[in-house]
């Protein structure tokens, strides 16, 4: 019986600490090539999304698509940024910047060829999107996509905002 409560104290301890966790530290490359540590990733005090995509992920596209033609909006209604971490390997980087441009994705993206961002945040398959809050805590974690899932992530943004 005490084993049995102990277990869930620990197991709830889990939750709560991974609910808020912070971003790991690891250093990738934007599309441009400038260096950024993921840890010191932020919006300015607001919540920012965290996508992660590649150009042969359909249901990525799908999601980074869909997010564009309502981000606009987003911004100004919650401040809220987007930033896209490609997890193309070294062979297929240079194809992550032309579709980028022909979809007019207006996010700032990043590039992990090596998958040492995703690796760190625990990710096993994208779509993955992360939601972090103003302080840096990752608040939110959602895996796939689904025709309209992006109105989930904005009303989470919106909690955040009006909190």
């Amino acid at each position: 019986m005490m084993k049995k409560f102990l277990l869930s104290i620990v197991f709830a301890l889990g939750i709560l600490c991974s609910a808020n966790a912070q971003l790991p530290s690891v250093t990738l490359k934007d599309i441009n090539g400038k260096t950024v540590r993921t840890d010191t990733l932020s919006n300015n005090g607001k919540p920012f999304i965290i996508d992660f995509f590649a150009t042969w992920c359909k249901p990525c596209n799908r999601e980074l698509t869909a997010i564009s033609e309502v981000y606009e909006e987003w911004q100004e209604e919650t401040g809220v940024k987007v930033i896209a971490v490609s997890i193309d390997q070294a062979q297929n980087i240079n194809k992550v910047k032309p579709l980028v441009d022909s979809h007019e994705w207006p996010y700032e993206v990043l590039l992990d060829p090596n998958s040492d961002f995703k690796r760190a945040l625990g990710i096993q398959m994208i779509p993955y999107t992360l939601i972090v809050d103003g302080n840096g805590n990752i608040v939110y974690k959602h895996n796939g996509y689904t025709e309209g899932a992006e109105q989930e992530l904005i009303e989470k943004v919106r909690e955040l905002v009006n909190k």
